[in-house]
């Protein structure tokens, strides 16, 4: 059975999770079964203490002196983040970013698997990207709704966006990845991240020094 959620946690905390699962995850495939808070600080670049104080807040994961058994907080750490269940996402855009993200086979074992790939350009609906047909964005909401999927992900252009995110909220998505080079609007009780690399990008070049 999932764990609540708890509002009461930060999110900057709940950000790091997906950190520790990952690094865990790589530990795993190494054939390790131990490891300390100290040794996943040094991998992530996060102060051992701050790991212990993040862990805590979903009670006990290992001993002083013993470390975590790796196994263990893995398990622990997807069902507090509920991907210990299989999650399907829709993607709305069938262009070159969302034909990308359709056939990146990183999220199946992860928690998530892309379902359903939307589209309102004629030329593409109908057409496959591997074992997609690509749905027309007119069926969109009423296929949505009738799956009760609670996460998509936009990869349509900026002017798009908001429409296409409009429509999502309306036919009960929860969550939102959004890839288009602009911020949406959405009720309080969506939950809306950003992918964008030009602003990372930028935020990197703040720090670069300047030859002049």
């Amino acid at each position: 059975m999932p764990l609540k959620p708890s509002n009461s946690i930060p999110d900057i905390v709940i950000g790091r999770l997906p950190l520790y699962l990952r690094a865990l995850t790589h530990l795993r495939q190494e054939g390790r079964d131990v490891t300390s808070s100290h040794e996943l600080g040094e991998k992530l670049g996060i102060s051992s203490a701050q790991i212990r104080k993040d862990l805590s807040h979903f009670g006990g994961f290992g001993k002083q002196g013993t470390g975590y058994q790796i196994d263990f907080l893995i398990d622990r750490l997807r069902k507090v983040m509920q991907v210990n269940q299989e999650w399907r996402v829709a993607v709305v855009g069938a262009g070159h970013l969302g034909s990308a993200i359709s056939r990146y086979r990183g999220f199946r074992d992860r928690g998530f698997r892309i379902a359903w790939v939307f589209d309102a350009d004629p030329a593409k609906i109908g057409t496959k990207i591997d074992d997609f047909i690509v749905q027309d964005v007119a069926n969109m909401q009423d296929i949505i709704r009738s799956n009760k999927v609670q996460i998509a992900m936009i990869a349509v252009p900026a002017e798009q966006a908001q429409q296409v995110a409009n429509l999502l909220v309306e036919a009960g998505v929860r969550a939102i990845l959004n890839y288009a080079p602009i911020n949406i609007n959405v009720p309080p009780h969506v939950m809306v991240q950003y992918i964008d690399p030009v602003v990372h990008l930028q935020h990197m070049t703040y720090y670069l020094l300047s030859d002049e």
